[in-house]
């Protein structure tokens, strides 16, 4: 099929759609794709590729790795599209918590390895931050965020936090924050009408009150970072909006750390803009899915794999 690329969106995944041989085929495939594992194990000074490609689950599944595998993937992905397709570029972007990051280096907010090295720090920050304050999450099904909202503030203690995460679709909200606060909202949840209350096996309470103990020093890291202009407008997860400038970026993904990924109003903010496609740029699918659920008619096409490609031609 033919891309409108006027009417296109690409969105970049987060943690959880990590799976081992991730970028393998691609790698065969297209000689860019190659370069750009490679120069990610440069960068790293170890491996990845062969991490994401052949590595044992478990570690793969270590967010100090899951977070620059996802990453990696997703630029390759874009870069063998831009060595097809060079005069092409989608209307807007959009990344769903770590993939927000992804998207700003496709905008030109940062270059891969600056990127690269800041999903890196992000990745063993938040590792250090589950191993300072252990935490949990749990996906809530069939509850509205008013009253999920509600049943979190009422779980909540000051020393024991729990908050909406994130507002993944209409019926899938993900909470997180100390496994007893946590413990407590699911049964909250249940009372009030949620259809199913399931832990996640994390010990990571991502985009939560517990990622405080690491803030500073993420603060920092952005901060060091280069930022240019973006030059493909891209919806940051705190507010669901474009993303003005390259101060906004920074401040966007500073606050993401402890703030709510606001996915459906994100994909909402995009439709009404005039979106009707859906790229997925990188490993899985599970974005696409979102998406289905939160609004009707839309077109979504994977691209991630070198049959992906063929589909656009």
């Amino acid at each position: 099929m033919r891309l409108n690329l006027q009417t296109t969106a690409f969105i970049f995944p987060g943690q959880g759609s990590q799976t081992v041989g991730m970028g393998k085929d691609l790698a065969a495939q297209y000689s860019i794709a190659k370069q750009t594992f490679e120069e990610a194990d440069s960068i790293l000074g170890f491996s990845l590729s062969k991490l994401m490609m052949e590595g044992a689950a478990d570690v793969l599944n270590d967010t100090i790795n899951t977070q620059p595998a996802l990453f990696v993937h997703s630029l390759a992905s874009y870069r063998a599209f831009s060595y097809l397709y060079p005069d092409l570029k989608p209307a807007a972007l959009a990344g769903h918590s770590l993939g927000e990051l992804s998207a700003l280096a496709i905008a030109g907010a940062f270059s891969f390895e600056d990127g690269l090295r800041l999903v890196r720090k992000r990745a063993e920050l938040m590792k250090r931050a589950g191993e300072i304050a252990p935490g949990g999450m749990a996906a809530i099904l069939n509850l509205d965020i008013p009253a999920l909202d509600k049943v979190c503030a009422e779980a909540s203690t000051y020393e024991e936090p729990v908050q909406v995460a994130n507002d993944n679709c209409p019926g899938q909200v993900v909470i997180s924050g100390s496994k007893p606060a946590v413990e407590r909202a699911m049964a909250g949840a249940k009372s009030a009408g949620a259809k199913r209350a399931l832990p996640l096996a994390v010990s990571i309470a991502a985009h939560s009150a517990l990622m405080a103990p690491i803030q500073q020093e993420w603060n920092e890291a952005v901060a060091a970072a280069n930022f240019s202009a973006l030059q493909i407008p891209v919806i940051g997860n705190v507010h669901a909006l474009p993303l003005a400038d390259e101060s906004a970026a920074r401040a966007d993904i500073i606050a993401q750390m402890q703030s709510r990924v606001r996915w459906t109003e994100s994909v909402q903010y995009l439709v009404s803009s005039g979106i009707n496609t859906f790229v997925e740029v990188g490993t899985g699918t599970v974005l696409g899915g979102l998406v289905k659920r939160i609004a009707d008619g839309m077109t979504i096409l994977p691209l991630g794999n070198p049959q992906d490609f063929s589909v656009l031609e």
